[in-house]
């Protein structure tokens, strides 16, 4: 008797000490933090760099656990590289072009959030609708005109031992007949989800295939990619980026660079894919933010539970 009731005890003690996911929310975007520790920004307004480089509708920063900053805004080598970013060079409606998303030129995002869900099961969902916009693309008083509807959720996991896991799912639909995006108009074809990370010193890529060496062009390593190395405090850590079965292109390729640049999971490549205006493309990925190591068979579990 005396030994269930300091289970029990200890049990309720472990719940109450359990930090909850909350979310502050103010004009340039919200913040989801556990207990007092931050876990990411995501924003909404549109911030630039000396008006150059508007962009919105990303995540930075990405904290890791330890409270370090993992991610980058503004780098000096790319200005238009921002954190966690889903973005596209070639944005074309028939064979106009109406700006360039990636590289924040002739583009704009009309970010509406909705009120953050604390689910049952602990996470929190950040959930935005954005309206893409172009000063390319305009009616017939002169006034810009929205072409496409972004359906944003990002869902944040509690903390599980020396990991945090966050969802990414973006819905894409068309509101103009014949519209494709694509990346890159050359051999690289880079485009769509992308982490600019700062990169240590000594950063190594691991897949499931086993270690991964970049090249200048895409190259196919699987569904995952681990990018591990030594914090500013360090101590190890890693990001992995899980792409989801159900991608239009799964398992898509990766362009990978070991300094001054981002990672990408390339959709849909250099030749543009059509969005429909009935049906949403949508893109779905998974990031495990990690302290210390990961092992292979622990992210290939994970991998394996992404529904």
């Amino acid at each position: 008797m005396k030994w269930n009731f300091w289970l029990g005890l200890m049990l309720i003690c472990s719940q109450s000490m359990a930090q909850t996911l909350t979310s502050e929310d103010n004009l340039e975007g919200i913040l989801v933090k556990e207990g007092d520790m931050p876990v990411l920004f995501f924003q909404k307004k549109t911030t630039s760099k000396d008006g150059t480089f508007p962009r919105a509708n990303y995540v930075h920063p990405l904290y890791g656990l330890n409270g370090q900053i993992l991610t980058e805004d503004f780098p000096d080598d790319h200005l238009h590289h921002r954190g966690i970013f889903w973005s596209w060079h070639q944005v074309l409606i028939g064979e106009k072009s109406i700006g360039d998303a990636w590289a924040c030129e002739d583009f704009s995002w009309d970010v509406e959030s909705r009120e953050p869900l604390l689910k049952s099961d602990g996470t929190l969902e950040l959930r935005a609708k954005t309206y893409w916009k172009s000063p390319l693309w305009k009616d017939y008083i002169g006034e810009e005109v929205a072409f496409l509807s972004e359906s944003t959720r990002i869902t944040v996991h509690p903390r599980n031992e020396n990991y945090r896991i966050i969802d990414f799912e973006i819905a894409l639909l068309a509101l103009e007949p014949d519209l494709k995006i694509g990346g890159s108009n050359d051999d690289k074809g880079y485009g769509g989800f992308s982490v600019r990370m700062i990169l240590p010193d000594d950063i190594q890529f691991n897949s499931s295939t086993g270690q991964v060496t970049p090249t200048t062009n895409a190259l196919s390593a699987g569904p995952w990619m681990d990018m591990s190395g030594s914090g500013v405090d360090g101590t190890n850590f890693g990001i992995v980026i899980i792409s989801h079965l159900d991608n239009p292109t799964h398992p898509e390729p990766w362009i990978l660079r070991n300094n001054r640049s981002m990672q990408n999971v390339v959709y849909p490549g250099r030749k543009p894919a059509a969005i429909s205006n009935r049906e949403a493309t949508k893109l779905k990925y998974r990031l495990i933010i990690y302290q210390d190591q990961m092992s292979v068979e622990k992210i290939q579990a994970i991998f394996s539970d992404y529904d």
